[in-house]
């Protein structure tokens, strides 16, 4: 008999501004963020072609979002699908800040070094 695959688990991994979800502890994908004051700015959502079509983007950037609720930040959707999933996902809405001109520009400087 083959073994269950594990349930994906997300983790965040400070040091690289980012949370990552594995999958048998291969690392499946990654949503990206910079942090600016109480903000949290997530800027670039990605998984893996091998494990695509699983709903594992779902999964990372709900579990990110409610890591982002219990640090007592806000979220700021620049990426495009974490802007979907909040669409969708209504329950996050009081921490939800818009995208404006000001948190691009920081960001686009934040990136560059």
């Amino acid at each position: 008999m083959t073994q269950p695959a594990a349930a994906p688990t997300v983790r965040r991994v400070h040091a690289k501004h980012r949370y990552e979800i594995l999958v048998d502890s291969t690392k499946a994908g990654l949503t990206a963020y910079r942090d600016r004051d109480d903000q949290r700015v997530f800027y670039h959502t990605e998984i893996d072609d091998a494990f695509a079509g699983q709903g594992l983007a779902a999964t990372l950037v709900q579990q990110a979002l409610t890591d982002v609720r219990a640090c007592g930040k806000r979220i700021v959707p620049v990426c495009p699908y974490v802007a979907k999933f909040l669409r969708k996902h209504e329950e996050f809405a009081d921490i939800t800040d818009p995208v404006t001109p000001e948190v691009l520009q920081w960001l686009e400087a934040e990136l560059r070094h």
